[in-house]
């Protein structure tokens, strides 16, 4: 057991370095671990960063994970706080201790062996993962995008398969570089529109065999009558109108039954040709969740959570962004798994552990503040609505405004984990390298 509880200081410890979670050990390291008044410990499975809403471009391979992840051991030493490598798999709340599996390399060698760690307040911010709902074959034949693995693991196979047409002896077959996303939410529309525009430009450095026009076919599956179902119909209207510009076939109100090795089955009989497909349909959180020393989930395995964002069985346990099913005050439901919320969580969660840290329980409860969406279709066009998109009283926005707002969500991100002048240079630095890089990863 490794013993973090030095010189008897309240020990804090946040699981999951996701968006949320990584803020909040970095706030509270900058207040309460600067000053010495609490131990505070990130544990995350990876050993970087990178914001989630940017995986579909990593995906596409309009962005280079490398120029945008965040190192967390030296996230960690900057903001006084500790970082270790692992993946949860265990709780003993009786003994108020977490348990972290082995660490294996690449090779299947162990490099971290199974360790457990004591906690006074625990915070469980592991984020979801795509739901495939049981559907035969989707497990096999298709990739999700929740983690930068997965996301580069697909621009491989994208990499690769448009490599593999331009080097052929024989022509190119029908539905060879055929791309299938089943699910329409913004992660489904912003991986089609980026993959529209990385397919051409992969094109242009010498893949002169490969029309995209004729050769690469994008296709979205969405269950419901219209793509982004969750948010307003006018920006739902406006994102459909730009996809079929861009000649994306959208088969909406198609359900899938099942996914194949060359295609994907809908329930109307209809079968849709596939050399790749990304599941984005649906949310659960991770399955481990539903098994945790008693702790009270729902059927999508999230922890049910009070308005203070303590577990409703254990107060000395918190969850919060995916993971964690938050009452939305004034409505029927629970808060929804946007960044925008895990964020607004985050910051409630840095009073909250001060004044537990200082013995009061005089929480805040949190409620969650609708700022709108935002959706980027790349190069071709941004769309969004501010002020309350989900609960009424919107602006629809569009063009360089919408794209500037969509822009600044990611560097208000960067902005609470380095600082705005830090942020400030980084904007700067990146904008002069861009001018000599390609827009492609070519790799």
């Amino acid at each position: 057991m490794e013993n973090s509880k030095e010189n008897n200081l309240h020990h804090i410890i946040i699981v999951g370095g996701g968006a949320g979670g990584l803020e909040l050990a970095t706030s509270l390291g900058d207040s309460l671990g600067k000053s010495k008044k609490a131990n505070i410990t990130l544990i995350d499975s990876t050993r970087t960063h990178v914001w989630k809403p940017l995986l579909h471009e990593i995906a596409a391979g309009s962005m280079d994970p490398d120029k945008h992840e965040l190192d967390y051991l030296a996230q960690a030493h900057w903001h006084h706080f500790s970082f270790r490598l692992g993946r949860m798999d265990g709780l003993n709340r009786a003994k108020k201790e977490v348990t972290i599996a082995p660490y294996f390399d690449e090779d299947g060698v162990e490099v971290i062996q199974r360790r457990t760690f004591k906690y006074d307040t625990l915070v469980i911010a592991i984020g979801s993962t795509t739901n495939d709902f049981g559907i035969k074959g989707a497990r096999e034949h298709s990739i999700a995008i929740d983690t930068q693995e997965q996301a580069e693991k697909f621009h491989r196979r994208l990499h690769n398969a448009m490599v593999r047409a331009q080097t052929q002896a024989t022509l190119l077959q029908p539905g060879q570089l055929d791309v299938v996303i089943v699910g329409a939410g913004a992660t489904g529309v912003e991986l089609a529109a980026e993959l529209h525009n990385t397919t051409r430009e992969l094109t242009a450095y010498g893949l002169d065999k490969i029309d995209p026009d004729r050769d690469v076919k994008i296709s979205i599956i969405e269950a419901s009558d219209r793509v982004l179902p969750a948010l307003p119909h006018k920006l739902s209207m406006a994102v459909d109108l730009e996809l079929r510009k861009l000649r994306v076939h959208v088969y909406a109100g198609e359900r899938v039954t099942e996914v194949a090795e060359k295609g994907v089955l809908t329930h109307s009989g209809r079968f849709i040709p596939s050399a790749l497909v990304v599941w984005a349909a649906g949310i659960k959180a991770p399955d481990f969740l539903k098994d945790l020393d008693g702790l009270e989930t729902n059927r999508i395995n999230q922890l049910v959570v009070k308005r203070t964002l303590e577990t409703t069985v254990d107060d000395s346990i918190f969850a919060f962004g995916d993971c964690a099913a938050c009452p939305w005050l004034g409505h029927d439901g629970n808060v929804p798994p946007r960044a925008q919320a895990a964020h607004q969580q985050a910051s409630t969660l840095v009073g909250t552990m001060k004044k537990r840290v200082a013995g009061k329980s005089n929480f805040s409860e949190y409620q969650y503040r609708d700022y709108g969406s935002l959706v980027n279709l790349g190069r071709y066009s941004t769309v969004g609505s501010l002020m309350g998109a989900v609960s009424g009283g919107s602006m629809y926005i569009e063009g360089l405004f919408a794209r500037l707002m969509y822009r600044s969500l990611y560097k208000m991100h960067l902005v609470s984990l380095h600082g705005i002048v830090s942020v400030g240079l980084q904007t700067i630095a990146r904008w002069i390298s861009r001018r000599t890089e390609t827009h492609v990863k070519l790799h």
